[in-house]
């Protein structure tokens, strides 16, 4: 499609998404209904201060904003460097930094479709205790370890709990973004075994506890642990602001004790914890 007849349907997809009015967009926007209508249709090529002004209305992602950008016939507004460029060196220090930190309970960096980026090895200590030893450069999607049938959900006892939270944010995600491939990334966990039914019951209420704990189980060692998740501030770039850090606390002395005793082990990967 060309920028002039590629904008107008962009620009209505967005606005239909976001469950938006013209009336409204255009006020958001500060614009009027008419403009925007003439837009919409094509009739109007709107001026780049006024595709940045109607991404922002539209709360859409720095990718998705860069799109709008190029379809209506202008350049990208934000970059989107590779995370080991030299212009982020002090964003990848953060992290680092970060990660230690956490040490030595596990953290993760990972991108917006969960594929892992980083891990400290408290992170690694934890996978290899219940999975078994890593291959080195390996991809990893933490999604698909999560929720498929193979790697952590013969161990994660409230798999079922876990589950219907974490597909409720993907889809959350896909509503965010709107891409093919946070849509692709959901319809894939959804076709995993027991995925379907999981999402069919009831949330956990609040009464079982303030968060929603991770229950990991395997021989006679038990792992209780909450995660939060920190993205960058203001970022003004696409990977940056795609960027999760993912920490695991855990939620009683016994499993702050066995990952006490296993950072010592952790600081090598070439070798796992034993139970």
């Amino acid at each position: 499609m060309t920028a002039l007849s590629a904008f107008p349907a962009r620009l209505a997809w967005w606005r239909k998404r976001r469950g938006l009015s013209q009336f409204r967009l255009a006020t958001a926007a500060a614009c009027s209904q008419r403009h925007l209508s003439f837009l919409e249709l094509g009739r109007t090529k709107p001026s780049r201060e006024m595709v940045l002004r109607l991404s922002s209305a539209l709360d859409m992602p720095l990718r998705q904003a860069n799109e709008l950008l190029l379809a209506a016939g202008y350049a990208p507004a934000w970059s989107e460097a590779d995370l080991g460029a030299e212009a982020l060196a002090p964003i990848r220090g953060a992290l680092d930094h970060m990660l230690s930190q956490q040490e030595p309970f596990p953290a993760v960096v990972v991108d917006r479709r969960w594929n892992l980026l980083q891990a400290n090895k408290g992170a690694v200590a934890m996978v290899e205790f219940l999975v078994g030893p890593l291959k080195p450069g390996a991809a990893i999607n933490l999604a698909d370890a999560l929720v498929g049938p193979d790697v952590l959900k013969p161990h994660l006892t409230n798999w079922t709990e876990v589950v219907h939270y974490f597909v409720r944010s993907v889809e959350a995600d896909a509503a965010v973004d709107g891409t093919a491939q946070t849509g692709a990334l959901l319809q894939r966990l959804l076709r995993y075994p027991g995925v379907r039914a999981a999402m069919a019951q009831a949330a956990p209420s609040a009464g079982d506890g303030p968060v929603l704990p991770m229950l990991f189980q395997k021989g006679q060692t038990e792992l209780r642990l909450f995660t939060t998740l920190a993205t960058l501030g203001t970022p003004r770039d696409v990977t940056l602001q795609e960027l999760r850090v993912e920490s695991f606390f855990p939620m009683d002395d016994a499993t702050r004790d066995v990952f006490c005793r296993w950072a010592p082990t952790s600081a090598s990967r070439a070798r796992s914890p034993r139970q």
